[in-house]
């Protein structure tokens, strides 16, 4: 079986969504962190390019991107970006796995946090402004760590809420009633 592949795909990119983002602001206190992005999807190719365009407005050029593979299947060498290609490169034990590092060469660097694309809404929302933080001294990992303690005890609090709306703790100590109304026990009864 022969396959074709057809080069003008490769030439038209298709329009990103808007990119989500949240930027500290500009001359606030210098933190680990400039900000948070919650791409849509794990492909670098297809969420870059919305990404760097609000960017380079913002910050000026950008040239080089840098994550770390852990979460991402793919890693293009270079995504094109308003008529340019902006050079892609990974570093597995030197990055954060949940941080973008963006390079310019006329302005500088800057590290965002990357918000995992199945994250919802509300977490989103959190992560977005704890990044956006000024001098916040969290990393990457530190935020969404935290993150996932605060669901973990919400969910707890919601278990617990819901057991005793059901009947919780009343109905286990009903249990223990006999029909006349006195607690017993198994042997005295």
């Amino acid at each position: 079986m022969n396959a074709t592949i057809d080069r003008t795909l490769f030439n038209e990119r298709v329009a990103s969504p808007p990119a989500r983002l949240s930027l500290t602001l500009a001359g606030s206190v210098p933190g680990l962190l400039d900000g948070a992005w919650w791409p849509r999807s794990r492909d670098l190719s297809r969420e870059l390019p919305a990404l760097l365009d609000v960017l380079d407005a913002r910050w000026g050029r950008i040239t080089r991107v840098t994550v770390n593979p852990a979460h991402w299947p793919v890693i293009p060498h270079k995504v094109p970006v308003a008529g340019r290609m902006v050079h892609v490169g990974w570093f597995a034990d030197e990055q954060d796995p949940h941080k973008l590092i963006l390079l310019s060469y006329t302005a500088g660097r800057w590290d965002l946090l990357v918000i995992p694309p199945e994250t919802g809404a509300a977490a989103a929302a959190r992560l977005m402004s704890a990044a956006a933080t000024p001098g916040s001294l969290l990393s990457a990992s530190a935020l969404l760590a935290r993150e996932d303690i605060t669901r973990d005890a919400r969910e707890t609090l919601n278990r617990e809420e819901e057991w005793e709306t059901e009947g919780g703790h009343a109905s286990a100590a009903a249990g223990n009633l006999d029909p006349a109304g006195c607690l017993s026990s198994a042997r005295g009864r």
